[in-house]
């Protein structure tokens, strides 16, 4: 039976792609042959059922050998440290895709391994509008997004892409990784790739709005 769920918030991906990511505009990753790198939501409004979700964050870090939809991804969740049990369990619950949401029924779909989840202390640093965010947790991901730049004028480039039938999300603001360290069970390392800046609304139909 799916629970009633809700998780609304500040949503950050950054991958190894070029700036707009053309995962989600082709579906084939570029210019590396797979994907990898993070995502992660700072939750301003949720719940699972009778348990509240507001003010937790979660990420993720994985890799792709391929294309997304080849399928064989690895994944690790990492769940802020101040959930509650009940807490924990419902994000994970959520994240598995067990309770519907397109987005992580897709994701449950493509993931072949999910690694075991950790309950660690998440520094989640958000702005929007600014292109700018940074999300550390210690010993396992460190990521930092920054504007855009055009080379000619060294002046911040302000690209905004809408998916109208996204289920991540329907609209990003493209910024750049400043750095996007995996130090943990899944390792990556890159610069100047891209990064994903959104406010979404999960339910279990899908994306709301």
């Amino acid at each position: 039976m799916t629970t009633a769920w809700k998780m609304k918030g500040d949503y950050l991906k950054s991958c190894n792609c070029i700036a707009t990511c053309p995962c989600d505009t082709m579906g084939v990753p570029y210019p590396d042959k797979g994907c990898e790198g993070m995502a992660g939501m700072r939750i301003t409004e949720g719940y699972f059922g009778d348990v509240r979700l507001e003010g937790l964050i979660w990420a993720a870090t994985y890799h792709w050998p391929g294309a997304l939809h080849e399928g064989n991804g690895t994944m690790q969740p990492l769940i802020d440290e101040r959930a509650t049990p009940e807490q924990r369990d419902a994000l994970l619950q959520i994240l598995g895709g067990q309770h519907g949401g397109t987005f992580f029924e897709i994701l449950a779909s493509i993931v072949t391994t999910f690694l075991d989840p950790q309950f660690v202390p998440i520094t989640f640093e958000f702005d929007k509008a600014r292109r700018k965010a940074h999300v550390i947790v210690p010993g396992i991901l460190d990521t930092e997004s920054a504007p855009l730049i055009v080379p000619a004028t060294s002046e911040e480039q302000r690209v905004v892409v809408q998916l109208p039938n996204g289920f991540e999300y329907r609209e990003m603001e493209v910024a750049q990784t400043v750095t996007l360290k995996g130090t943990g069970a899944i390792k990556f390392n890159h610069a100047g790739t891209h990064s994903s800046l959104a406010q979404v609304e999960h339910t279990p139909t899908g994306l709301a709005g």
